[in-house]
């Protein structure tokens, strides 16, 4: 059965970002060249140039893709909780479940950070933005509520550390308990 030139669009979309994913997570983004990307994806460079504006924009889209992937695991593990502090810590544990796909957590906390210091920054974090509403959920009542927006930095900061410590061998547990510990202590 012959394929429609939207199947076509979206497989040539994929490919280009699945090959571009593997390259960065491999050689980075400064040292992935365009052509290794188009020859890995097995489209032309005129195909590369249609779907993005040049290698940053492709690098931007597969950012963005790692970055909805992780919210939506987090999203999907804690919709179902009890509780604000329920809804945290199963978030928590899932964006660690999600860091530890092979490469995100080069592409999401070393390459992506790297880029936006160059490139003055994508968008809005969108497991960022749904610690932000847990969070909220955890203070509601509380004076650290007027602190939201800081302390969503500060805690985000804390589980990206986290994720960073987990892919260099450090135990999952201690830190998962170290996250309750912490927010504990801001519910208080």
């Amino acid at each position: 059965m012959a394929r429609s030139n939207r199947e076509r669009t979206d497989g040539t979309r994929t490919a280009l970002l699945d090959a571009a994913r593997a390259l960065f997570v491999e050689k980075g983004y400064a040292e992935t060249a365009t052509p290794e990307i188009v020859a890995a994806a097995r489209v032309t460079r005129g195909a590369l140039y249609h779907h993005f504006t040049d290698k940053r924009a492709l690098f931007w889209a597969v950012i963005e893709r790692e970055a909805n992937d992780v919210a939506a695991d987090i999203e999907a593990r804690s919709a179902e909780a009890f509780s604000a502090r329920e809804a945290l810590l199963q978030g928590a544990s899932a964006y660690f479940d999600a860091m530890a796909v092979a490469g995100r957590t080069r592409l999401l906390l070393r390459e992506a950070p790297a880029q936006m210091a160059i490139d003055s920054g994508e968008g809005e974090d969108p497991a960022e933005s749904s610690l932000k509403v847990g969070l909220s959920h955890l203070l509601a009542g509380s004076r650290a509520l007027s602190l939201l927006d800081p302390l969503t930095v500060l805690m985000s900061a804390a589980f990206e550390r986290a994720a960073i410590a987990i892919d260099c061998g450090g135990n999952r547990a201690d830190y998962e308990a170290a996250i309750a510990a912490l927010l504990d202590s801001l519910a208080d």
